[in-house]
């Protein structure tokens, strides 16, 4: 099934939807799938907010446990085929210090904002006998280090759900895989590091540097695109080598 999909004799494009598609990693991914000729909506924070060219854009706080259920039941009846679950949010702090809220604001965005789209849009799928999911986990969600409690078990319980959603929708034409980004090159790491931090972590990474967002867009335009027949229930991780040494 390509990027046209035909219904009662008419074609129609693809529909996705990516959520925190408004840069980053998201960005890319939403541009990309815009090039490969599908219909996509991005989701930011912003009432003002905009993505990338040639995508619609949805103002929703994921956080916000009344607006993400309501945000799910309006997309359940969308019509998407294609949902990639990108929003995700981080706080770093020692086990002592985490606050419960935060803990719980972390797993709102990263996993139970996740679970609810993933339920709303399945029932579609499903009927149409098609669809892809794609979750963005981490290089969280395979390894870890300190301060990364409320942000790994997020991470690591979004592969979880990925691998039981797999399990259940394969046998109606639904692909569903995790894919775990390591370092990679975005305004927002460039801040937080600098160019000093940025030389230095490099040098940890096998390939010897940070990955490009277009890079984890190519990944994740293969997995939701008509190539992938049968990868499903995986997490995929990309990041140059570091986890495997």
């Amino acid at each position: 099934m390509g990027a046209e999909a035909t219904a009662g004799g008419a074609a129609a494009k693809r529909r996705a939807l990516v959520t925190g598609g408004t840069r980053g990693i998201g960005a890319a991914i939403a541009a990309r799938l815009v090039r490969d000729g599908l219909a996509v909506t991005v989701t930011g924070t912003r009432s003002d907010g905009r993505g990338p060219d040639g995508t619609s854009y949805l103002a929703v706080d994921l956080g916000d446990r009344a607006a993400a259920a309501a945000f799910a039941d309006a997309a359940g009846g969308a019509g998407y085929d294609v949902l990639v679950n990108n929003a995700g949010i981080n706080r770093i702090a020692g086990i002592a210090d985490v606050k419960p809220e935060d803990f719980d604001l972390v797993h709102e965005v990263n996993l139970r904002s996740v679970f609810l789209l993933c339920r709303a849009v399945v029932p579609g799928m499903r009927q149409r006998a098609y669809g892809r999911i794609i979750n963005i986990a981490s290089i969280f969600a395979v390894v870890s280090r300190e301060q990364r409690a409320a942000y790994s078990s997020s991470k690591f319980g979004l592969d979880g759900l990925t691998a039981a959603l797999a399990a259940e929708v394969a046998r109606d034409g639904i692909l569903v895989n995790s894919v775990s980004p390591g370092f990679v090159d975005t305004d927002l790491t460039r801040r937080i590091l600098g160019d000093a931090g940025i030389a230095e972590l490099s040098g940890r990474i096998p390939i010897r540097r940070l990955a490009q967002p277009d890079e984890i867009a190519a990944l994740v335009a293969w997995l939701a695109g008509p190539e992938n027949t049968y990868l499903s229930g995986q997490n995929v991780v990309i990041d140059g080598g570091f986890t495997r040494v």
